[in-house]
């Protein structure tokens, strides 16, 4: 049987039910008139009671509701902010951000002045010229400005082999589509690549701060008065700013003047972003920095560092050992030079120059990339490689 009120289906039931419910109804409102007053007392006491049950049962679904609203917006909240590009930078109303051309002839502090302006490591140095042959940029954020260093190599007229054309190529071709250019020279030596570089501006309507590197070497400051004036006889140079990039002395000048040069435009990059170069690249660039610093005179220009395996590894539980294991980047690498007797150099004597090189390099690494570093290093011969054009796309030039 069922338990569903079956409906009725003539005129004639329908009637009948009509009826029957008119004299229910009457009967309950007779009764009702029977009623002794504390029966209505009783009665609308129990339904204020109900009223104020509902009511409070309103109130309580009410503030329910307004709880999961907020709750609710603290969550949209949490995910636009995760979402959202983070700063540490507030930037300003009159924003300005750029791209700034270092110039220089080799060897005279480009890589070193960036490095300082952005507060890190970024290029390698050494005191061999030509260290630096590939363009890299370096991002300095700011409240009031966003620059891009374009860091070059230096420009130098002996181009004897085909690396040493296409490094002259690299730096000219930074001055393309830049908004700042800043010509780097020694505040005691004044050059032929000077007037080389010099020449390679005055070709461009670019604006051109000129930088006196090395100001605290001169022993009388006082000249450094007239060394101004030559320069500034010699072109229209937009300001002119001696500093010391090795000691930080006039940066912040430095950094006044080229926001003052800037145009008003919208971060390139974000502002927490240090450089557009991959973690490969700066790996391999670490690598034949700590070479050409140990190693003589002959072997830092016929080398270069191949990055073969570069693989993260998070953090986990070692199968073996049950232990955790924090995360760990596996670098393997290999430094080509030209000629047997640069191999033997580089791997020096039963094997302690190449070693030192990679705990010196993986030091570096582990605090640009803030992880732990396991590095292998292989030297392999490869004649010509300088030299030849296909080798140097292949490596990267």
């Amino acid at each position: 049987m069922s338990n569903r009120t079956d409906l009725p289906s003539t005129p004639e039931d329908n009637a009948n039910n009509m009826t029957e419910d008119t004299d229910t109804n009457q009967a309950q409102s007779l009764e009702n008139t029977q009623e002794s007053p504390e029966s209505r007392k009783i009665g609308e006491s129990l339904t204020t009671i109900q009223q104020q049950d509902n009511n409070e049962a309103d109130a309580v679904e009410g503030d329910t509701a307004l709880e999961n609203n907020d709750v609710a917006d603290e969550n949209n909240d949490a995910i636009d902010g995760f979402f959202a590009p983070h700063s540490k930078n507030d930037i300003a109303d009159d924003f300005k951000a750029g791209y700034v051309a270092i110039i220089g002839r080799p060897n005279v502090g480009k890589s070193t002045l960036m490095n300082h302006l952005l507060g890190q490591k970024l290029s390698i140095t050494s005191r061999k010229p030509q260290t630096t042959r590939h363009r890299i940029h370096g991002i300095l954020s700011t409240h009031e400005m966003q620059a891009v260093f374009v860091d070059t190599p230096g420009i130098h007229r002996n181009e004897v082999r085909a690396i040493n054309e296409r490094m002259n190529k690299a730096a000219v071709s930074a001055l393309v589509d830049v908004d700042l250019v800043l010509f780097v020279v020694d505040s005691d030596q004044w050059r032929d690549d000077d007037l080389l570089t010099l020449q390679k501006l005055g070709e461009t309507n670019l604006t051109v701060v000129l930088v006196i590197n090395k100001a605290d070497t001169l022993k009388d400051k006082g000249a450094i008065l007239p060394l101004i004036e030559t320069f500034n006889d010699s072109f229209d140079f937009a300001d002119i700013v001696p500093v010391s990039a090795l000691k930080n002395q006039n940066l912040d000048r430095l950094e006044e003047v080229i926001a003052s040069h800037l145009p008003n435009a919208a971060p390139i990059y974000d502002t927490e972003q240090i450089t557009d170069r991959s973690e490969r690249f700066l790996a391999s660039e670490i690598i034949r920095e700590k070479i050409m610093r140990s190693s003589g005179d002959e072997v830092p220009y016929d080398l270069t560092v191949q990055i073969d395996e570069f693989k993260d590894e998070a953090a986990h539980m070692d199968p073996k050992t049950g232990r955790p294991r924090k995360a760990c980047t596996f670098i393997d690498a290999t430094i080509y030079v030209e000629r047997n007797g640069q191999k033997a150099i580089v791997i020096g004597e039963k094997g302690q120059r190449i070693k030192q090189v990679g705990m010196d390099a993986r030091k570096d690494m582990e605090q640009l990339f803030g992880k732990k570093v396991m590095l292998t290093l292989w030297v392999k011969v490869k004649r010509g490689w300088s030299d030849d054009e296909r080798a140097l796309t292949s490596l990267g030039y």
